[in-house]
C-alpha cells in the first residue's frame, strides 16, 4: 500500500467531517468542551459559524442536536464516549432514538486503549449501550480510511448513528485505492477454513498481523472486519461458522453487550463455539495505552496465542 498512515481514528474523523462540510451545508458539529481531545476542533476552524461548543453538559447537547436535526440539519455532536453514551443516555434514547431523529453522535477516547486517563475515561460500555437503541446504527472503523468512508457514510444515512473513535494512533491497513466502505457489509481482510476471528476497531489490524503470521506456520484463520456492529453482516457471519466451526471475537469493549454477543445474536439459529477475547467484565486502570492492550490480549502477540490454543497448534 503506496499511502500508509499513523493516525488516530479521532482526528481521521475530524478531517471527515470538514471535508464533508465543504459540499454540505446541513452538517453542523456540537462539542461538549473537549474539541481539541475529540478533533472537531478541526472542523471549528474550517467553518466557525457552524460550530457550537456546549460546554461540559453532554444532555443539552443532545437535546440541541435533535432539535437541529428537526429543523432539517445533519448534526454531529461529539465527546468522550464515557460521557456522550453515559451522561446522555437518557437523552439518546428518548430525544433521539425514540423520534428517528437525523443525529449522529460520536464518542472518543473509547475503549482501554485511552491509556493513562484511566477506568473512568475508558469507556468499554458505549457499544452496549448503543446497541439498545431502536433503530441505532453503531459504527467502529478500524483504521484512517474507515473511519473517513464511515464518516461520509454516516452523514448520508437517514437516522441516529453512533461512531466510535480512538484516541490511539494506529498504522493503516487499508489500501484507499481499493477500499470499499458498506454500512452493514462486514469485510474478510483474510481467507482461511481452520478457525474464524472477526474484529472490530483499534483490535482489527493487532488480530490481521497474527493470522498472517499463524499463516506462515500452516495455520489459515479467516479474518472478518466488522465496522458496522449495528446492524451486523448475519450472512458473512452464518458463512464463516458453517465452513470454519469455530468463532474468536476480539474487541475492545467489554465482551458483555458488545462484539460477541451481537456475534452470537447473528449465527444463533446454527450455533457455534465462540471464544470471546475482550474486557472481561472489569473496569480498565491507568497506565501507557500499549501495555494495557497487552495486558488484556489485544495485541497481535495476545491474539496469536489464544488462536494456537484453540486449534491445538
Amino acid at each position: 500500500m503506496s499511502d500508509k498512515k499513523v493516525i488516530a481514528t479521532r482526528e481521521s474523523f475530524g478531517l471527515a467531517l470538514a471535508e464533508l462540510a465543504k459540499e454540505n451545508k446541513d452538517i453542523v458539529v456540537l462539542d461538549a468542551d473537549l474539541a481539541e481531545a475529540t478533533k472537531t476542533i478541526i472542523f471549528k476552524k474550517a467553518f466557525p459559524e457552524r460550530f457550537i461548543d456546549i460546554g461540559i453538559a453532554e444532555g443539552n447537547m443532545v437535546g440541541v442536536a435533535a432539535g437541529l436535526a428537526a429543523a432539517g440539519k445533519i448534526p454531529f455532536a461529539a465527546s468522550f464516549a464515557m460521557f456522550v453514551t453515559g451522561r446522555a443516555y437518557e437523552q439518546i434514547r428518548n430525544s433521539v432514538g425514540y423520534p428517528g431523529l437525523n443525529v449522529k453522535l460520536a464518542g472518543s477516547h473509547a475503549g482501554i486503549s485511552t491509556g493513562e486517563d484511566g477506568a473512568t475515561h475508558q469507556c468499554l460500555e458505549d457499544i452496549a449501550l448503543m446497541r439498545t437503541i431502536p433503530g441505532m446504527v453503531v459504527l467502529n472503523p478500524a483504521d484512517h480510511y474507515e473511519m473517513m468512508a464511515a464518516t461520509k457514510a454516516a452523514a448520508e444515512y437517514k437516522g441516529p448513528v453512533y461512531i466510535r473513535l480512538g484516541r490511539l494512533a494506529i498504522e493503516t491497513f487499508n489500501d484507499p485505492e481499493n477500499y470499499n466502505f458498506e454500512l452493514g457489509k462486514g469485510i474478510t481482510l483474510h481467507e482461511g477454513d481452520d478457525i474464524t476471528v472477526v474484529a472490530t476497531g483499534l483490535v482489527v489490524n493487532e488480530a490481521l498481523k497474527a493470522v498472517k503470521n499463524l499463516e506462515n506456520s500452516g495455520i489459515n484463520a479467516r479474518l472478518i472486519n466488522i465496522h458496522t456492529i449495528k446492524p451486523i453482516d448475519a450472512e458473512i457471519l452464518q458463512k464463516a461458522a458453517k465452513e470454519t466451526g469455530k468463532i474468536i471475537t476480539i474487541e475492545e469493549h467489554n465482551i458483555i453487550g458488545g462484539l460477541a454477543d451481537a456475534v452470537a445474536l447473528a449465527i444463533g439459529e446454527n450455533p457455534v463455539p465462540i471464544v470471546r477475547i475482550g474486557v472481561n467484565d472489569t473496569y480498565g486502570y491507568s497506565g501507557p495505552a500499549q501495555q494495557l492492550l497487552e495486558i488484556f490480549g489485544l495485541t497481535a502477540n495476545g491474539i496469536e496465542k489464544v488462536i494456537r490454543k484453540e486449534l491445538n497448534a
